[in-house]
């Protein structure tokens, strides 16, 4: 998601999948870095990721009650595959984004532990003290950056996606009239609203925007036939139109690229910057771009990680 509001919340149990889409369930990941199994991946794709060695200068910026405590807790919205999304147990949480601060946790020498939690609630939740970061496919932008710091990892941008062979002739210049699925709390709720009122300024058909709470349903409303159409970030929607068994198709061009960043508490600027040189770390080690690799998701790398770009 190019996530637009502030954060994600507890998530309630029953998320639906689309197809195979794997099951967004209601739990807590308390795997550390030494946990992940790098060849074993909803994504298919076997890598061999290099092993991460803590640094100790790093490991020395980290804030005292989490070195003494050895777990960075973070809050994660586990319904957007491939990013960040509970696996087949109903309990594990995986996706590159996880991944990646697994790696940036064991470069700092300690553990990730990761709580499930809705999206719209996990930036309050890191600046008011509940976790110690969000890694949740956050977007970085001035608002955000009031309440918390963030550390930018990836780039992503928003496709469209339809049911294969685009039967509503779908085209996102001209959606009016359509039924179009997109999560809670993203831009692209302020993308697809927008669009909505340009079509009704113009004296045609507005647009019925379905909401969700899960990105896996909004997946799962295209698939029925439910919406004619989403929007979601495009590492998502490739990932959905692959997990889908290609019953989906972009539409268009992706467009509004812009950076992902984790989410630490804003006072936490040594903390931040103890994250970004681990990715920097991560990326000339080669751990950073496989594990992008295992995901099907090195489109989106980025070559320098600053703090509050």
């Amino acid at each position: 998601m190019i996530h637009a509001q502030s954060a994600r919340r507890v998530i309630a149990c029953g998320g639906v999948a689309a197809l195979t889409v794997l099951m967004a369930a209601c739990g807590s990941d308390t795997l550390g870095p030494a946990d992940a199994s790098p060849q074993e991946t909803a994504s298919g794709n076997a890598t061999n990721i290099p092993e991460v060695k803590a640094d100790p200068a790093l490991a020395a910026m980290v804030p005292e009650p989490i070195r003494q405590s050895g777990t960075i807790q973070v809050g994660t919205d586990g319904s957007y595959p491939p990013n960040e999304f509970i696996g087949a147990d109903g309990k594990t949480m995986q996706g590159f984004a996880v991944e990646l601060f697994r790696a940036v946790a064991a470069k700092l020498g300690v553990q990730a532990t990761f709580s499930n939690a809705a999206f719209d609630g996990i930036v309050l939740g890191v600046s008011s003290g509940k976790w110690n970061a969000g890694v949740s496919s956050l977007s970085i932008n001035a608002e955000r950056k009031k309440a918390v710091t963030m550390v930018q990892y990836f780039r992503a941008g928003t496709a469209w996606a339809a049911p294969r062979g685009n039967p509503r002739n779908v085209n996102p210049a001209s959606p009016c009239g359509l039924a179009v699925a997109v999560q809670r709390g993203t831009v692209q709720v302020d993308d697809i609203e927008a669009r909505s009122k340009a079509c009704a300024a113009a004296g045609k058909a507005a647009i019925r925007i379905l909401t969700e709470q899960e990105q896996t349903k909004v997946t799962a409303d295209v698939v029925s036939g439910k919406a004619d159409a989403m929007l979601a970030d495009s590492p998502v929607a490739a990932y959905a139109i692959a997990q889908t068994g290609d019953s989906l198709e972009q539409i268009g061009d992706i467009y509004d690229a812009a950076p992902y960043g984790f989410v630490v508490p804003r006072s936490e600027t040594r903390f931040a910057e103890a994250i970004s040189q681990a990715l920097a770390q991560l990326k000339s080690e080669g751990t950073y771009d496989a594990i992008l690799d295992k995901w099907s998701n090195r489109g989106g790398s980025v070559s320098t990680f600053p703090v509050n770009p």
